[in-house]
């Protein structure tokens, strides 16, 4: 498995590639994959507001794309504040996750500012097992 300095600098080091023309708000998150795989993202935005792409989001594309269906933990890197997945990206970490996923937010340096479960950050979520779906 891969260690949390690897993770950190993965979403660290893909927050620098960001598009955030717009914002300036450059976001980089990475994630491991339940077979080790570590899959990064970064947000870019677009000029039709909001169609831009979340890094949450870009991991978990790169991810599904690479033949991976399950995440283990992830990482986003905003800010010097905490950074968390908004809304639409906890529903998508939930598609691949369980509520005991955790997510650390880190700064830019790669020091963790807050670590938060998934089922933290989407209490009473609605998931592919309600569907009768598992594993991916």
């Amino acid at each position: 498995m891969t260690d949390a300095r690897e993770l950190i600098g993965a979403a660290t080091d893909i927050r620098k590639r960001a598009y955030a023309p717009y914002s300036n708000f450059r976001v980089g998150a990475a994630l491991i994959c339940d077979d080790g795989r570590v899959f990064p993202g970064c947000n870019v935005e677009n000029a039709a507001y909001p169609e831009g792409i979340c890094a949450e989001g870009g991991a978990i594309s790169a991810m599904v794309a690479a033949g991976g269906r399950c995440i283990v933990e992830v990482v986003v890197c905003g800010g010097a504040e905490p950074c968390p997945p908004c809304g639409g990206c906890r529903q998508k970490l939930r598609e691949f996750g369980a509520a005991d996923l955790k997510v650390h937010m880190v700064d830019p340096s790669g020091k963790v500012l807050i670590t938060r479960t998934l089922g933290e950050l989407l209490p009473d979520s609605f998931g592919p097992d309600n569907l009768g779906i598992t594993g991916g």
